[in-house]
């Protein structure tokens, strides 16, 4: 059976189609979002649409956070567990060529799609782990944005079919870890949290942000800073994070085990507690 198509809107209104003159089309000229939903509410919606103007700034997209987020909230009121995907683009272009002219108006796209409850026992059991091939180009410009063009993770993510890897972890060309396709990743090492410097490539997650907030308010030592395939080698945890999944411990790593550790686990529950959810321990 075909899983059911998502429901759509453009600028608001239903539609499932935009223009061929899109320069989100045609060049990735624009930013987009993936919201969990959960009982009709979009969950830490503030931290996206936070990223989302900052990402606009960035790239000098004018945009409506209060609009975009009113739509986002009536869409998720209609379905209690659903993933919602918005995306941004700097709209029609206006002629051909990577020149703005300084009159297109932006696009909103807004899609939800069903979001079938997971597994509890495989989501504690942790998460098989490969390291991707394909290194991340460099470009500070446009670090930390979540913009739309995921070509190196389109990439990445075809160096393997076997359903039971759930994610790469990518290092960029200058030999830094910095993130999964669509994950980041943090290690735990002497009791200290450790996750990548985003300067130079990478996304910054919000259940990322959310989290570093979450451990250095409970006292844990946290650190931003360049890691190496050695740091990723000696890690005694390891756990991934995104907006749908949290916290996910990793059990295995390139065929090698690790165990769900101490830290990862009160972090889980400490998230849980924070996001209203039922701990899963």
């Amino acid at each position: 059976m075909s899983a059911p198509a998502p429901c759509c809107w453009v600028d608001g209104q239903p539609a499932d189609s935009v223009s061929v003159l899109e320069r989100g089309l045609h060049y990735g000229d624009g930013l987009f979002e993936t919201i969990a939903v959960l009982n009709g509410e979009a969950r830490l919606l503030g931290r996206h649409l936070q990223r989302l103007a900052t990402g606009c700034e960035r790239l000098g997209l004018r945009a409506e956070p209060a609009q975009i987020g009113a739509e986002v909230r009536a869409a998720a009121a209609e379905m209690p567990r659903a993933v919602i995907k918005v995306l941004l683009t700097r709209g029609r272009a206006l002629a051909r060529g990577y020149a703005l002219s300084g009159a297109e108006i932006p696009t909103r796209i807004t899609l939800r799609y069903p979001w079938p409850p997971e597994d509890p026992a495989a989501a504690q059991a942790g998460a098989r782990v490969r390291i991707a091939t394909l290194r991340l180009g460099e470009n500070p410009a446009l670090a930390g944005v979540k913009h739309l063009n995921r070509l190196e993770q389109v990439l990445a993510r075809r160096e393997w079919s076997d359903p039971g890897i759930m994610d790469a972890l990518m290092f960029s060309h200058s030999g830094d870890l910095v993130s999964g396709t669509m994950t980041n990743v943090f290690i735990v090492r002497d009791a200290t949290l450790f996750t990548p410097r985003l300067e130079r490539c990478g996304v910054a997650g919000v259940m990322r942000a959310t989290v570093l907030a979450l451990a250095a308010a409970g006292g844990v030592p946290v650190r931003e800073c360049a890691l190496s395939a050695q740091d990723l080698a000696a890690a005694e945890e390891l756990f991934l994070t995104n907006a749908l999944i949290g916290i996910r411990p990793v059990r295995e790593l390139e065929g090698a085990a690790l165990p769900l550790g101490p830290l990862t686990r009160r972090l889980r529950a400490e998230l849980a507690r924070l996001l209203g959810e039922a701990a899963r321990e």
